[in-house]
C-alpha cells in the first residue's frame, strides 16, 4: 500500500483570485463562459467544441496546450477561469491493485474549508471500474454501510463528479501523452484503463438528481469522455420517484440496493425503506425505461452472517424478482472498525448462490477488492480530520 499527502492547508490560490474552473463544466456552461470573456456569439459554438475536446478527450489541464484556439482568447480564458481539479489529499494503492483517492474540493463558502470525497479504481483483466461519489456523506444511515456513519455534509456538483473521472484518467494513462502507472495495476494493452463507471460510492445519487444526470451527460458524450451509457451504472437505495426519471433522461443502467427481502429487515438494513417499500420499489424497476435482458437491472446484496443469508432468504429472493430482467450481485460484507454485522460464512453464501442461480439469475458472488485500505463496498468515509493530522504529520516528518 502508498499513500501520497500534500499539506491541507494549503488551499488553491485562484479562489483568491475569484477564478472558477471549466473542468468538469457542461456544454451550456462553457458557452456562457465563452460569452461572459467577449467571444462574439457567432464564434461560441465553434469554440465550445474546440475547449471540449481539449478537456475532454485530450485531458488538457491548463489553456496554454489549445493550438487551435487564438492567443488572445487563451489569454483572456486564463485571466478569468482555470483548468483546475480537485487536489488529491491521499492516494491509497491496494495490494490487489484497487486505488483510492481522497479528493479535497473547492471551498463554496467562507465556512468551507475544503470539503473531500472518495472514489474509488477497480482494476480487472478486461476492464477498469472507476466507483464515483455523488455526495459527502449521506442521509440514509444504512447499517452495514461505512459511509452511512458519516453525516451528509453537502451534494457534489455535476463538475465535481465528471472531475472524478478527469482525476482518474489522468492518473491512471488514459489520456493521449499520458502514463499508466509503473505497477502494471491496469488493464491489458490497447484496453481503456477507465471503461466503466458507477454511481456507488459516497451518498445516494438520486438525492442529487439533476447534477448526477448532467454528469451522466458530459461523461458519455461520444466527442468527449465517450462512455457508453451501457457502462455507467446509477445505484440507489430506491428513492422510487426518481427512477423513472432516471431511465428516461439518462438512459443510464440501474443497481438497486437491495439488502433483504422482508420489509421488517429492510427497514432496518436500509431505512428508506419505510418510506418506499419493497413493493413500490419493485413496481418502479418493472417500470425502468429500458429495461430488458439486454439491459438487465443489477440487485446488490450484501451477505450478512446470519441475517439475510438462508436457503429461505434465498427463496424468497427468487420469488420477488420473477420476471424482472436481472442479474444479483451478491457481496460478502467488508468489515469495518465498529460494524455491527459480519460477513455471511462462505460456504453460506455458495449456497445462497446455488439456489439463485437454479431459478434461472445471474448470481456472480463479488470478490471483496481493496479491503486492506478500506476501499470496498460499503467501506468509504472521508473521515477529514484524521486525514487532514495525518497528511500534516507526513509534511512535518518528510
Amino acid at each position: 500500500m502508498s499513500t501520497l499527502a500534500e499539506p491541507l492547508e494549503q488551499l488553491d490560490d485562484r479562489a483568491n483570485r475569484g477564478q472558477v474552473s471549466l473542468a468538469g463544466a457542461t456544454r451550456r456552461e462553457l458557452a456562457a463562459a465563452l460569452a461572459g470573456a467577449g467571444v462574439p456569439e457567432r464564434e461560441i459554438r465553434m469554440r465550445v467544441a474546440q475547449l471540449w475536446h481539449w478537456i475532454y478527450h485530450a485531458g488538457a489541464t491548463s489553456f496554454e496546450p489549445m493550438a487551435n484556439v487564438s492567443k488572445v482568447l487563451r489569454a483572456a480564458l486564463a485571466e478569468h477561469f482555470t483548468l483546475a481539479r480537485p487536489k488529491i489529499v491521499a492516494e491509497q494503492i491496494s495490494r490487489d491493485g484497487t486505488r483510492k483517492w481522497l479528493l479535497r474540493l473547492d471551498p463554496t463558502g467562507a465556512q468551507d474549508k475544503g470539503a473531500e470525497v472518495e472514489c474509488v479504481y477497480i482494476p480487472e483483466s478486461d476492464r477498469g471500474t472507476l466507483c464515483v461519489s455523488s455526495q459527502v456523506g449521506c442521509t440514509l444511515s444504512c447499517g452495514f454501510c461505512r459511509t452511512g456513519t458519516q453525516k451528509l455534509v453537502r451534494n457534489l456538483t455535476a463538475r465535481e463528479i465528471i472531475c472524478q473521472v478527469l482525476i482518474a484518467r489522468e492518473r491512471l494513462g488514459d489520456f493521449p501523452g499520458t502514463l499508466p502507472p509503473d505497477d502494471g495495476l491496469v488493464p491489458g494493452e490497447g484496453l481503456r484503463a477507465v471503461s466503466n463507471i458507477v454511481f456507488m460510492g459516497m451518498g445516494e445519487p438520486l438525492y442529487n438528481f439533476a447534477n448526477v444526470r448532467d454528469a451522466v451527460a458530459v461523461i458519455s458524450d461520444g466527442d468527449g469522455l465517450a462512455l457508453s451509457k451501457r457502462r455507467i451504472t446509477v445505484s440507489t437505495a430506491g428513492v422510487v420517484p426518481r427512477m423513472e426519471e432516471l431511465g428516461r433522461e439518462t438512459g443510464a443502467m440501474l443497481a438497486i440496493s437491495l439488502h433483504a427481502v422482508r420489509d421488517e429487515l429492510r427497514d432496518k438494513l436500509v431505512p428508506l425503506n419505510k418510506k418506499y417499500p419493497i413493493n413500490d420499489l419493485l413496481a418502479a424497476c418493472w417500470a425502468y425505461p429500458g429495461a430488458s435482458n439486454a439491459r438487465r437491472i443489477t440487485f446488490e446484496y450484501v451477505m450478512l452472517k446470519d441475517i439475510n443469508d438462508s436457503p429461505a432468504d434465498a427463496r424468497e429472493l427468487v420469488r420477488l424478482l420473477k420476471g424482472i430482467p436481472a442479474k444479483i450481485n451478491l457481496i460478502p460484507f467488508n468489515p469495518w472498525p465498529g460494524a455491527p454485522y459480519e460477513c455471511s460464512d462462505w460456504g453460506r453464501i455458495e449456497k445462497f448462490s446455488g439456489i439463485v442461480f437454479d431459478a434461472g439469475y445471474a448470481s456472480p458472488v463479488r470478490t471483496p477488492r481493496g479491503r486492506d485500505i478500506l476501499a470496498a463496498c460499503g467501506q468509504l468515509k472521508s473521515e477529514t480530520e484524521k486525514l487532514r493530522a495525518r497528511a500534516r504529520l507526513a509534511v512535518h516528518e518528510g
